[in-house]
């Protein structure tokens, strides 16, 4: 059974996105997390798998779309939570965050039975996307999460587990004002870039 894993926080204010804040508010750039989220979660929902879950922190509110199973995330540091989220598959799973809105079904379309790994390397050092064909959370526990070398740690820890890598494209995460107008335009038909150019429009007045 093939799993798409989604991690995300509740987009509530204070909580979600705070490098966006300034120039945006805190309620702005929950906003814009939101928008992220649903983008995100249509394109899992378009993506072929066995089971699709979102593994979040908070509750779930109207943006979840159907088809969705909701799990808590687990305490302990984000690789702890990685790990757990793995943890709670039966078999292959590819897991991504809330932070690429320009990411497509096709990119999510992965063939995990002819690979150990897939592993989507970040612009900021990080990692959006990290495939297992046999999830082991052992190979997320203990790497430094949040830090510019996070995604080269990551990708050492499954080569050194002697697994078959795959890479996936470079994307960039959304973490601030400058990173939201780049990953818009590379998606400029997205719920992310319409509440983009809708706060822009607001702040105009």
């Amino acid at each position: 059974m093939t799993t798409l894993l989604v991690i995300a926080k509740e987009p509530r204010p204070g909580r979600v996105k705070t490098r966006l804040t300034p120039p945006f508010t805190p309620d702005e750039a929950a906003a814009l997390a939101e928008a992220a989220l649903v983008d995100t979660l249509r394109a899992v929902a378009a993506a072929p798998a066995d089971r699709r879950v979102l593994v979040l922190a908070g509750e779930p509110g109207p943006w979840l779309p159907p088809g969705f199973d909701v799990v808590p995330q687990q305490g302990g540091g984000l690789d702890e939570r990685l790990a757990a989220a793995f943890a709670g598959c039966d078999g292959p799973a590819l897991l991504i965050g809330m932070d690429t809105p320009q990411v497509t079904p096709d990119l999510l379309t992965v063939e995990l039975a002819g690979h150990d790994a897939y592993f989507g390397p970040a612009e900021d050092g990080g990692f959006w996307a990290l495939g297992l064909a046999e999830p082991n959370p052992a190979l997320l526990r203990g790497v430094p999460m949040s830090t510019p070398l996070t995604g080269a740690v990551q990708r050492a820890r499954l080569v050194s587990a002697g697994l078959r890598v795959h890479d996936l494209p470079v994307l960039r995460d959304v973490d601030t004002a400058v990173d939201a107008e780049a990953v818009a335009a590379l998606a400029p038909h997205s719920r992310f870039a319409a509440e983009l150019s809708r706060l822009r429009a607001v702040s105009a007045r």
